[in-house]
């Protein structure tokens, strides 16, 4: 505990170096501002962003990336409680009790019961982070190639049977991105691979050209008629925001499960904060002793779900950072920013890239008290914030992600990119196949790949290493468990099964 204590300080002592602390600023006050939009998303922003990446230090880029992340977050709950306007899927169970609410008068106390349910759910993330930390350095001189490839490989598998939809098309959309992942050069022979006699493709497929098409250009072809009627718009004081103590009293307890069910789920690969909210709010509703409240205006269906979202939002970092296994589509993102920085995330991070660690998880603290306290005077303008018409806002995006994909190195091809992955990601989301697989495995494809390398260089063409090795044999068991569960899943609700209980029944009738 005095040794976690003392990084802590060494990570204070990094994040608040002015030009780190100005970059998490920046960070905070866009995502903020993007959460509060709807159709912008934290993924959007993000790959947008991306680019200017290689232009800032490794330290102030993830703090900046991080930032935008949790930030969009606490945005994301205004247009939910004051619209209806659940501008992210995360936000979608906020809007069930906290418009009602709105409503009643009583949106102020829904915002300010969510920023303080916030706000300590993330403080307790980021306690839960610094005192796992020693335990995850033990473990991490543990971590070989094989061990490596093992949790890559089940963290790829999570990543795409839990994703939404059919865990069919989760699987083809993390294939597809592993395919992407190794075009180019092997760093291996030196031979060129799938590039199709195109030298632009010789150093791979860019991450921002794939990530702006895949959440920005096609999301905006797929709103690109959005029309629809908002709300009146709510008038909210600042002394509006403060909650009756018996509100206060309703929420407590509500924030704590909200809490703790985000920080089960945050170190789960795979399961982003869409699931995590619902199941705050349906645990919630299932215990309470009035069920009826809930989608009536009742305190506990906005304390819950919020405080799971941003505890989870916190976890999230820990398999990011310190296994190498992105729990969503955002998390895979700034493993990227990671890797375009020439730093290998995963269980070496925290001792190689001590600065990187602890001062994003110092930088978390500063992030969330700023949040506070730009939310509480600045409510009034996010909330004329709402007012942008969709006919400024994406032609807007659309501008700043061919500017920022061509002022990486200044070529038209990587802007011929992105329009193909966003043709791509709008065809594939119009199929309702999901995208953020595709992301994931590009991402992790190279780095399984470099690794299953080694193992078998190691184990002289062995594959028995992966179960001879006590830590890759638990990792490959767990993937093997998934995908187990994900086929008796699929037999009881599709054909065995259901056919196999009306057997009896057919019997007796005949």
């Amino acid at each position: 505990m005095h040794q976690s204590l003392l990084d802590l300080y060494y990570g204070f002592s990094v994040a608040l170096q002015p030009e780190h602390l100005m970059w998490s600023v920046i960070g905070v006050l866009i995502g903020n501002l993007i959460g509060v939009l709807p159709g912008m998303g934290a993924l959007t922003t993000i790959s947008m962003l991306l680019p200017l990446t290689y232009v800032i230090a490794p330290v102030p880029a993830i703090l900046m990336l991080a930032g935008i992340f949790y930030g969009s977050q606490y945005g994301g709950a205004i247009g939910a409680i004051l619209l209806n306007l659940p501008s992210h899927p995360p936000h979608a169970v906020t809007c069930l009790d906290g418009y009602p609410m709105t409503l009643q008068g009583r949106g102020g106390a829904a915002l300010g019961v969510t920023m303080m349910a916030s706000f300590f759910a993330a403080s307790f993330g980021i306690l839960v982070m610094i005192f796992l930390s020693p335990v995850l350095v033990q473990v991490a001189f543990k971590f070989g190639p094989t061990e490596i490839c093992s949790i890559m490989l089940l963290g790829l598998l999570a990543g795409a049977t839990m994703s939404r939809g059919s865990p069919l098309k989760g699987i083809a959309m993390t294939l597809f991105g592993i395919l992407c992942g190794v075009v180019g050069t092997d760093v291996t022979t030196g031979d060129f691979r799938y590039t199709m006699n195109m030298m632009e493709l010789s150093d791979g497929v860019e991450l921002g050209a794939l990530c702006m098409g895949l959440y920005g250009i096609a999301d905006f072809l797929m709103n690109i008629n959005h029309v629809g009627e908002k709300p009146p718009m709510a008038r909210v004081r600042m002394r509006d925001m403060r909650p009756t103590r018996e509100e206060l009293k309703r929420s407590f307890m509500p924030m704590l499960r909200g809490t703790a069910i985000g920080t089960l789920f945050g170190a789960m690969p795979g399961t982003g904060p869409t699931i995590t909210t619902f199941i705050a709010y349906a645990f919630e509703r299932k215990i309470s002793k009035t069920p009826e409240r809930f989608g009536k205006g009742a305190i506990e269906g906005v304390a819950s779900p919020e405080a799971a979202s941003h505890s989870k939002t916190q976890v999230d970092f820990i398999p990011t950072m310190s296994l190498g296994i992105p729990g969503d589509a955002v998390m895979a993102l700034l493993l990227g920013a990671l890797i375009i920085k020439g730093i290998q995330p995963g269980p070496q991070l925290i001792t190689d890239h001590p600065d990187i660690f602890w001062g994003l998880i110092a930088s978390f603290w500063i992030g969330n008290v700023l949040l506070v306290l730009f939310n509480v005077p600045m409510i009034g303008v996010w909330v004329k914030m709402l007012q942008v018409p969709y006919r400024l806002l994406y032609p807007a995006a659309i501008f700043f992600i061919c500017i920022g994909v061509y002022s990486t190195k200044n070529s038209l091809f990587d802007v011929a990119e992105v329009a193909a992955f966003g043709i791509a990601g709008a065809v594939l989301l119009a199929l309702e196949f999901p995208v953020s697989p595709i992301v994931l495995g590009f991402v992790l494809g190279p780095m399984l790949e470099e690794n299953f390398r080694r193992s078998l260089l190691i184990s002289h063409g062995s594959l028995a290493v992966f179960v001879q090795r006590p830590i890759s044999a638990c990792f490959i068991a767990l993937s093997m468990l998934l995908i187990l569960f994900q086929v008796f899943a699929w037999l009881r609700n599709v054909s065995i099964i259901p056919a196999l209980r009306k057997k009896p029944a057919l019997l007796v009738d005949g």
